[in-house]
């Protein structure tokens, strides 16, 4: 019997000495990948953020950009995606140790007047606080973007060529200022004295020129000028008539932007079934069902050449927009009935369904746009709350 009772501790201390080995390779392979990545500081990751997409990109109403700061200073060793920050997705990136919560959609959208453990989005805002996590929402800013989510929501249509619905405008005007004014000096012996006293006022830049106006060189001059600068520079002009005439102002638009913008206006190479288009949408959002509201007049053999899309919630993006199919997450009752009597046929996903995909490419994009700096991971438990049953 001795040998028997010699045996089982020398095999619990081969067993003990597997478990150390293997424990070791673990933590040796997790230091290793750990100092492979490095710290951020808030502010730089936020200003490479809005090089990847710029916040001006969004829509006036929305509420984008960094929600939630924890006293300075802050690092961030791991960001954590998700499209919706509920109180289920903020125990996980707790747990998974996050610092920078990017949530597509923002979690404060309108004012808070108190924060209490009342209401989830209080708790969430407590929560994030108490554990020096910042929160971070781009929404429509992405939703613009040339390599956001309506990009690549288009990507499951097919190949195809593709252009904003709405382009959004530059952010800056193309030369100094928000207005011109031309006008031609009537006397030539006046313009160094007219060109002096506008260079005095603030955000006026002048230039001159001359012209042929019936038949009569002149010499006109050219100001670009601030929306304050165009007060005081016609309040100069009209209380010195006698140098000019011929005057014009011209109100200066900022360029649009060919790839940006909301929404998408999408031309197949090739014409497809309505029925093979919903295939292809499916398949791109990995779901078992979507709602099709047919045109009238259209079958599910129906050819779709053109398809207007907005991911979320496209009501407001594709009305009036000529198609053969609106693809969205939602749309109201009236707005289907509208497009569907104008034999445009509609998809609806659900609205988080038509931007969530996105974040799988998202962070294959920042890790090359970061160059690797930090941890990016996608969350395990966000999803869309409606489900088919």
């Amino acid at each position: 019997m001795a040998p028997r009772y010699s045996v089982l501790p020398d095999f619990c201390m081969l067993s003990s000495r597997v478990r150390l080995v293997t424990t070791t390779a673990r933590l040796v392979h997790s230091l290793i990948y750990s100092s492979s990545r490095s710290f951020m500081d808030l502010k730089a990751l936020l200003s490479s953020l809005n090089d990847f997409a710029s916040l001006s990109f969004a829509e006036s109403w929305d509420n984008v950009g960094l929600l939630v700061e924890p006293s300075p200073p802050h690092t961030v060793n791991t960001l954590f995606l998700t499209n919706d920050l509920t109180e289920e997705v903020m125990e996980e990136a707790l747990q998974k140790k996050a610092d920078l919560i990017l949530s597509y959609h923002p979690p404060i959208f309108r004012p808070m007047k108190r924060i209490t453990w009342k209401t989830w989005k209080e708790r969430l805002v407590i929560r994030a606080l108490e554990n020096r996590v910042g929160i971070y929402s781009p929404h429509t800013a992405y939703d613009a973007a040339p390599q956001g989510v309506n990009n690549w929501l288009a990507k499951g249509l097919g190949v195809c060529t593709s252009r904003p619905i709405h382009p959004s405008k530059a952010p800056d005007y193309p030369t100094e200022g928000t207005h011109r004014v031309e006008f031609s000096v009537t006397h030539t012996q006046d313009l160094d004295k007219v060109i002096s006293a506008l260079k005095e006022i603030a955000g006026v830049s002048v230039t001159s020129f001359s012209a042929r106006t019936d038949d009569e060189e002149q010499t006109r001059l050219s100001l670009n000028c601030t929306q304050q600068a165009l007060m005081q520079v016609v309040a100069f002009l009209s209380q010195n008539r006698q140098f000019y005439q011929k005057t014009e102002i011209l109100s200066l638009e900022k360029p649009l932007l060919l790839y940006t913008g909301m929404g998408r206006l999408c031309t197949l190479d090739e014409s497809v079934s309505l029925e093979t288009m919903i295939e292809r949408i499916k398949s791109h959002l990995k779901l078992s069902h979507v709602r099709l509201a047919l045109g009238i007049g259209k079958t599910l053999e129906s050819p779709v050449k053109v398809v207007a899309l907005c991911a979320g919630s496209g009501s407001s993006v594709l009305q009036g927009t000529d198609a053969d199919l609106y693809l969205t997450g939602e749309m109201s009752h009236h707005d289907v009935l509208d497009a569907a009597s104008q034999g445009i046929s509609v998809i609806l996903c659900e609205h988080s369904n038509t931007e969530r995909g996105f974040l799988s490419d998202l962070r294959d994009m920042l890790d090359a746009h970061l160059e690797n700096k930090i941890n990016i991971i996608l969350s395990e438990t966000d999803r869309d709350p409606l489900h088919v049953i």
